[in-house]
């Protein structure tokens, strides 16, 4: 259904599962790491790309323990890794040309921050033509409530309520759980 038909392939895209932004106080912190984790091997036995993006700011210095991703997650040198600056994994990074080289229409999303990078980016794919799945139990956010944010489980069980129906001409948004997605379904 993407607005992008001469890329009928998927790719799994694990965003800033970072050590710095992985904090203690994250719903279900190990859950959706296990859940990252769970994706990225049935996309590697699918033959599925796995595109990894990691942010870098005054926070996420690159070399520093914070910037690092989690320790569980381990990423294969083959798969591309995406530096960013800003929220939307596409700006000002080579995503765009990432996926066009391996014919990816299809986009199925984890990770974190949920209000800020995963949002951000899930709206930037679908404005760019892409299908955008978000894996409903495989991302997470902070806990921003001193900032007068909603609570973090309110901000995820809105954001997965509201991506569910999702969709844009010739686009479709959409969410599932780790244990309903099948790469050879996309």
């Amino acid at each position: 259904m993407t607005n992008l038909p001469q890329r009928p392939n998927t790719a799994l895209l694990v965003i800033d599962v970072q050590n710095g932004v992985m904090v203690p106080g994250s719903p279900h912190l190990d859950e959706v790491i296990a859940n990252i984790n769970t994706l990225i091997g049935k996309a590697r036995t699918a033959d599925v790309p796995v595109i990894w993006v990691q942010h870098q700011d005054e926070e996420l210095v690159p070399g520093t323990e914070a910037w690092e991703y989690v320790p569980e997650l381990k990423r294969l040198d083959a798969e591309p890794l995406i530096a960013k600056t800003y929220r939307d994994s596409f700006e000002d990074t080579d995503l765009e040309s990432v996926l066009a080289d391996r014919g990816v229409g299809r986009l199925v999303v984890t990770g974190a921050q949920t209000d800020f990078c995963v949002r951000s980016t899930l709206h930037g794919a679908l404005v760019r033509g892409y299908d955008a799945t978000l894996v409903a139990d495989a991302h997470t956010t902070e806990n921003l409530t001193a900032y007068g944010a909603p609570a973090p489980e309110q901000v995820i069980a809105h954001t997965n309520l509201y991506w569910s129906g999702q969709h844009a001409p010739g686009r479709q948004g959409g969410t599932m759980k780790t244990a309903d997605v099948n790469f050879q379904d996309f």
